[in-house]
């Protein structure tokens, strides 16, 4: 099944070789969303009223997300974010643009692997654990969810009517990437729903490997958007007094950069 996932990843990240920043936006929301319908279709037998819930939330977030990233590549005010952001990718070469796809795609896979888990497993226990975990999990990931959505409608909207500002409104006045944030949250939610159900040391590797790996890629993110953001308003004193106010990524941790935090991803 493992392989079955791995290929419609593939397939559907492959739209990044006609523009390589869709390995990582377009193509990772809809891989998500393709994982979803084909697991769903081979174990629609083992579907429990948590294991649905958990897989409506995939496929609310990937379609979300893919829909919202493919709007933006059409809206003025991203334009000139955009044309910097292809152009310096722009040149890769094909042998890199290959192991970008597959392993970008891997990683999906391994993302996603809590889900497939919940429905081919049976859990160890039946206690209250393994219903405060699935709650637990459940409730960070539609947390995440509804938070990434507000969050990127409140910058998009924002961005429509001040382009060249730095966005400080609404979620942006706590947390000054809670779309970053919403994001962490509804993937370690979707890892924690599955925890009563790895079975095998591969098991919890595979999926630990998945959850660790998404949070230091939006901790890596949180990064780069730094210093982009440093380059644009960094002579502003308004958005200094901003940045030494304001989390940069988890709210109320009183952490303001990550800029001197090596991360790999």
């Amino acid at each position: 099944m493992m392989l079955l996932l791995l290929g419609v990843a593939l397939v559907i990240t492959s739209i990044g070789f006609y523009r390589l920043l869709y390995f990582i936006n377009i193509g990772y929301a809809f891989a998500i969303v393709g994982m979803v319908i084909v697991t769903l279709i081979r174990y629609v037998g083992n579907l429990s009223l948590v294991s649905v819930l958990q897989n409506v939330f995939l496929i609310l977030w990937g379609l979300r997300l893919g829909i919202y990233v493919t709007k933006r590549e059409f809206q003025a005010a991203y334009s000139k974010q955009k044309r910097e952001i292809h152009e310096g990718l722009a040149g890769v070469p094909w042998g890199i643009k290959i192991v970008i796809w597959v392993s970008v795609s891997i990683l999906y896979v391994l993302m996603f692997l809590p889900s497939l888990f919940r429905l081919i497993e049976l859990p160890e226990t039946t206690s209250w654990i393994l219903h405060f975990s699935q709650g637990a999990g459940l409730f960070l990931m539609g947390s995440g969810l509804i938070l990434e959505a507000i969050a990127d409608k409140q910058k998009s909207d924002f961005k429509a009517v001040h382009p060249k500002q730095y966005c400080d409104v609404g979620l942006y006045r706590w947390i000054r990437c809670p779309n970053y944030f919403g994001e962490i949250l509804f993937w370690v939610g979707n890892w924690v729903v599955g925890i009563m159900f790895y079975t095998t040391s591969i098991q919890w590797i595979a999926s630990l490997i998945g959850v660790i790996c998404i949070v230091w890629i939006m901790m890596g993110s949180t990064k780069r958007l730094e210093k982009a953001q440093d380059g644009r308003y960094g002579d502003r004193p308004e958005y200094q007094q901003y940045i030494r106010s304001v989390p940069v990524l988890f709210p109320f941790v009183p952490v303001y950069s990550l800029k001197e935090i090596r991360v790999l991803l």
